[in-house]
């Protein structure tokens, strides 16, 4: 047996100090047979782990009992996590894996989807873990005012919330003109806003053409030429007489000085172009008659929500001046044109007025219901914590355990986000405070990363994306032809092969003899085009 050097046995003592300095002076001492002992990584990650931390502010972190330097509060002792997959003391038990956009394919082993992507784990208490749990003192979770609410089930209404102006049905507005020249005698109506009513006398005119063409009926008449009556007849309606006014001058045989014109519609005077002695042509538009039964509403929308908006989807208008009332209407008409100073979409909206409650440019507030789910996955708009290109909620595990969880979101509303995939109904969802928790989980999570990447041998880097270019040749239904040139990637040469196409790859776009670019995925051993697109010529 050899003896240990000299310096061998310094360089122990030296080690032996060392450990001895480094230990808790508060942690009993051992004693000699005592099997449990503290591991290097247990005790680097004793003196790592921070000890004390503010309630408001979770990047304050210190080893000592004290306040925050920036609001002041008392730093509180912060708890140590247990195992996020430990079993030993029933707490958390894994159960399967589970699909990540669809929560009924499960699987009993770690697997990928058909795009490659990895199944979720799923744990005993009904939660997936995508990255760290943190856990929290109750009192600093009361102090930080976290609440939470369930993820329900129910019905969602998209909207858009805009503001209106109340115009004149444009159908519903008549336009007097003479059909000869002549001078306003007597004008029976006196102002702009005036009602009028059907038959009800507006104006009498005095038109030498329209005395003229009276004395050549009256003539006509008198000489009893066949040929002449009916001709005579006919000019005299073409100027805008009656029948009812022709037939009083054949029974009277006199001519009328004046013409009188009378109300066509019931209505408001829109306009009023003329006075009494005023002389009028054909192209003077003497007063405008417009019909308030029933209005328009002419509404804009931004132009990323113009695609939403249809004809026959319903609309409620609120008015400020009736704060309790709720009028009902459906849009008409989607405008074909964008306004392209405000980058806008004008819809025009049709609203039965009866009462006349909707008057002419008055402003309103109006909602349209564009779309609507009746059973959708709704959480709180304020629980999802968006990225530059995901969306997360903080889920809470109960006992002040916390956990981040990547989702999918659809339709959102003003106060409910609909959740496509990542959430089962009835799970708990943090709806206040998440920002600091997901703070304190998204830190412990990236810390995880960096343990496990550094362990990780280089092969396990991620796959470089493929692509090509060629012709395409033929097209089926989950299956193109594609005379392509060499990819480099594979160290294929130019060929002409079919290729699978992926579920979500459109190719309704796409025509034979088209340019085209693609990006490959291997899937079960193939590789199938997960993306393409036509190149410009």
């Amino acid at each position: 047996m050899k003896t240990m050097s000299m310096g061998s046995l310094l360089m122990v003592a030296l080690l032996t100090l060392g450990l001895a300095g480094c230990g808790d002076k508060s942690t009993p001492e051992q004693t000699p047979g005592s099997s449990a002992t503290e591991t290097a990584v247990e005790h680097a990650a004793k003196h790592l782990d921070p000890k004390y931390v503010c309630p408001m502010h979770s990047q304050i972190v210190r080893d000592a009992p004290g306040n925050c330097p920036i609001c002041g509060m008392q730093l509180v002792a912060k708890q140590q996590d247990a195992p996020a997959t430990s079993t030993g003391n029933g707490e958390r038990e894994l159960l399967y894996y589970q699909h990540p956009h669809k929560p009924e394919i499960t699987s009993d082993k770690p697997k990928k989807d058909e795009m490659g992507m990895d199944y979720v784990a799923v744990y005993s208490d009904g939660n997936q873990l995508d990255g760290a749990t943190i856990r929290i003192a109750p009192q600093v979770v009361q102090n930080m005012g976290v609440r939470s609410s369930k993820v329900v089930r129910g019905r969602l209404v998209r909207d858009i919330d805009t503001a209106g102006t109340v115009e004149v049905n444009e159908k519903r507005v008549h336009h007097v003109h003479l059909r000869g020249q002549g001078w306003i005698e007597r004008l029976y109506v006196s102002s702009e806003g005036e009602r009028v009513k059907p038959g009800q006398l507006l104006f009498e005119v005095y038109s030498p053409e329209l005395v003229n063409a009276q004395l050549e009926y009256i003539q006509a008449m008198q000489v009893g030429n066949p040929r002449l009556v009916p001709v005579s007849r006919e000019r005299l309606m073409a100027m805008g007489l009656s029948e009812k006014q022709i037939q009083r001058i054949g029974r009277t045989r006199k001519s009328e000085q004046l013409f009188q014109v009378y109300a066509t519609q019931d209505g408001i005077v829109e306009k009023l172009n003329v006075r009494h002695g005023m002389y009028v042509m054909p192209n003077t538009d003497v007063m405008i008659i417009a019909n308030l039964d029933e209005v328009w509403i002419l509404a804009d929308v931004l132009e990323r929500q113009s695609a939403w908006v249809k004809p026959g989807q319903q609309a409620q208008v609120y008015l400020d001046y009736l704060p309790n009332e709720k009028l009902m209407g459906e849009v008409e008409y989607v405008y074909p044109r964008l306004n392209p100073k405000t980058r806008t979409l004008r819809v025009r909206l049709r609203f039965a007025n009866p009462d006349e409650i909707l008057k002419p440019d008055m402003f309103a507030r109006v909602s349209l219901h564009v779309e609507e789910k009746q059973s959708a996955l709704l959480v709180p708009r304020e629980a999802v914590i968006r990225t530059s290109n995901t969306a997360r909620v903080l889920m809470s595990l109960g006992e002040g355990k916390f956990n981040t969880r990547e989702v999918q979101v659809g339709l959102e509303t003003k106060d409910n986000i609909e959740i496509i995939a990542g959430l089962r109904e009835g799970e708990e969802v943090v709806t206040s405070g998440q920002f600091l928790l997901d703070s304190e989980a998204s830190l412990k999570a990236s810390l995880q990363r960096l343990q496990t990447e550094t362990s990780k041998p280089a092969t396990d880097a991620a796959a470089k994306k493929i692509t090509g270019r060629g012709v395409l040749r033929a097209i089926d239904k989950n299956k193109v032809n594609i005379a392509h040139e060499p990819i480099t990637a594979l160290q294929w040469p130019a060929m002409t092969m079919d290729f699978a196409v992926a579920p979500q790859v459109v190719l309704k776009e796409l025509q034979p003899d088209d340019k085209v670019e693609f990006e490959l995925q291997q899937v079960n051993n193939e590789y199938v085009i997960a993306v393409i697109r036509k190149l410009q010529p």
